[in-house]
């Protein structure tokens, strides 16, 4: 950049005008900006207009952004039953102040342990967490969410197998899992297949062929269905196909079964009920663990411990699997930066319920789910879907289209729950409800009066 007679420093801190570009561009031995793109072949080049807007003036744009946040309703002043994979958990006020301690400010990837022991430490804390929830030997820290994790457990599984590529999954398995897994699995020699559920809301698994890499089976489903992982997964004992169970409501860990101790080879999902709020749908945070076998095929990285030179504990990057650490040809994913931060306030939140805590926090929830469901059933005169025990969520069948109920009821200052027709055709006139220990029994009392007037 050209130095100018100016009194504001030189043109220091000016932007190139055309006289400098024309100097940058003698300087390197070409005529134009085009002349830089030169070898990359012309039929790889576009040539024609992107279809974007002009670019805007500072004070256009930040009146643009202020329209279209007004063009948002007032969360507040809504009473929302919202779920789906993301849940509405109350999140302590200490969460959100440790978090910004600056023991924890290196939270980028602590590849320099000497100056990353805060943050290593945290990831640490974190898998071990994981493992005593899920009784499975390992877990990583380097998922950015549930469907991400879903997505790399199925291509670990591939790896584990080396044979066959069918997956069978349930149908209770989240659609948008579902989604992202087969978009990881374009160009890989996979096939899958959905497993139905029954009237109960379970998965019905099939007999295993010798092609099956894995069995999904989510943990409660999607539709709020608590599985019987133990029946589920009773085929695999003796067969070679990894047994994924995923969870999107980690939650529900206070009353289940841990997956590991009913035979899961792999337990993936989601962990953002724990110390994070609902941030738009993100960023979450994903997790994976898998048993000690299989360790070596786990992507992403592994915190551990150790001591130094003086006897004292230290922590370290212990394994690492992708291409930046190893030979791309050895790395098993690419995977990279995990959502440290998320794991960070995931780590506090658990740790400050403690064993009893998050069984109680389970059994509110528990509680006020059911309740609003017998009360759905029996005031709004509403169907259940599905009757088998359920977390949090359940599925009610509407009488007419579930996107112009839930429209009508939003009028009345209820959001009563997701369409289910806008992951399934087939399922228009359903709803999915949730509810978590924030709702209060009169705010219940209202979304069944609502529903009970709206469906009228």
């Amino acid at each position: 950049m050209t130095k100018t007679n100016d009194p504001y420093g030189g043109g220091k801190y000016l932007s190139q005008g055309p006289d400098d570009r024309r100097a940058l561009l003698e300087a390197i031995g070409v005529d134009s900006i085009d002349d830089l793109f030169a070898s990359i072949p012309a039929s790889s080049r576009f040539s024609g207009q992107l279809p974007v807007e002009p670019a805007l003036a500072e004070v256009e744009l930040a009146r643009h952004l202020r329209e279209l946040a007004d063009s948002n309703g007032p969360a507040q002043g809504v009473l929302s039953f919202l779920g789906a994979g993301c849940y509405p958990h109350y999140v302590p006020a200490h969460v959100d102040a440790l978090i910004q301690r600056q023991e924890f400010l290196t939270s980028y990837t602590p590849y320099q342990a000497e100056i990353s022991q805060g943050t290593l430490q945290y990831i640490f804390e974190f898998q071990s967490l994981i493992c005593f929830l899920t009784g499975i030997d390992v877990c990583n820290a380097s998922m950015y969410d549930g469907g991400s994790a879903v997505a790399e457990a199925i291509l670990m599984a591939r790896r584990l197998r080396r044979q066959g590529g069918k997956v069978l999954w349930s149908e209770g398995l989240h659609p948008i899992y579902r989604e992202v897994a087969a978009t990881y699995a374009t160009y890989r020699d996979l096939t899958f297949e959905i497993m139905p559920l029954g009237e109960d809301g379970r998965t019905i698994v099939p007999p295993i062929d010798d092609d099956v890499v894995a069995v999904v089976v989510q943990q409660p489903n999607f539709f709020g269905i608590v599985e019987d992982l133990k029946a589920a997964g009773a085929d695999l004992e003796n067969h070679p196909a990894q047994y994924v169970v995923v969870t999107s409501e980690s939650l529900s860990w206070g009353l289940t079964v841990p997956a590991g101790d009913v035979g899961a080879d792999l337990v993936v999902g989601e962990l953002q009920s724990f110390g994070n709020g609902l941030n738009y749908g993100g960023p979450l945070v994903g997790f994976m663990a898998c048993r000690q076998s299989s360790v070596r095929n786990l992507p992403g990285r592994l915190a551990g411990q150790t001591v130094d030179e003086n006897g004292e504990r230290g922590f370290v990057l212990t394994l690492s699997t992708r291409e930046q650490h190893i030979r791309r040809a050895k790395a098993t994913s690419n995977i990279c930066t995990n959502t440290a931060l998320c794991a960070l306030a995931t780590c506090i939140h658990l740790c400050s319920l403690g064993r009893n805590g998050v069984r109680d926090l389970a059994k509110t929830n528990l509680a006020k789910a059911t309740y609003a469901r017998q009360q759905i059933a029996s005031e709004a005169n509403l169907e259940v879907v599905y009757t088998g025990p359920h977390f949090n969520e359940f599925a009610i069948q509407l009488p007419g289209d579930a996107v112009e109920i839930v429209d009508r009821c939003s009028e009345a200052g209820v959001v009563p729950g997701v369409p289910l027709g806008w992951f399934d055709t087939e399922r228009s006139r359903q709803l999915l409800v949730c509810v978590t220990e924030i709702h209060r029994r009169a705010e219940i009392d209202r979304l069944v009066t609502t529903l009970a007037e709206v469906c009228r």
